[in-house]
């Protein structure tokens, strides 16, 4: 998918957000990955929205981790060890059938991302186009 804008890199994550499908054994998994300013956290924003979030969403990269409800939003980008994560309780948090949860910069954790997760890779185009491609 191509974006040119930052509404529409948001209306990609909120029409995401309307295809989530009901699960009765984990949490929703999305691993983000990709170029630094290719859109990742604009992504966020808009699944935020497309739950029903009013808070602003930022990127968590100093606090690794900010929780909206059953919305969890990790940011790896300053992870030097998977054991990082595992420490905020990620394990658990993706057993939870009722989570969403989305983690920027997930290659730098690919050993504890679950398999059953949605890899999307976001690629810097220009100064206002974004590529975003679902991976396995």
């Amino acid at each position: 998918m191509i974006s040119k804008s930052i509404a529409k890199t948001q209306k990609i994550a909120k029409d995401l957000v309307k295809k989530i499908p009901k699960r009765k054994e984990h949490a929703f998994v999305i691993a983000l990955k990709g170029d630094l300013g290719g859109g990742k956290t604009t992504f966020i924003q808009g699944m935020a929205k497309g739950l029903g979030i009013k808070e602003k969403i930022l990127s968590p990269t100093f606090n690794i981790l900010k929780k909206y409800g059953n919305f969890y939003h990790f940011d790896c980008y300053r992870i030097e060890k998977p054991k990082e994560i595992l420490d905020l309780g990620f394990k658990k948090i993706i057993q939870d059938p009722k989570n969403i949860v989305v983690v920027e910069w997930a290659d730098k954790i690919k050993k504890i991302i679950p398999k059953h997760a949605l890899w999307l890779n976001f690629k810097f185009v220009d100064k206002s186009k974004r590529e975003i491609n679902m991976i396995k």
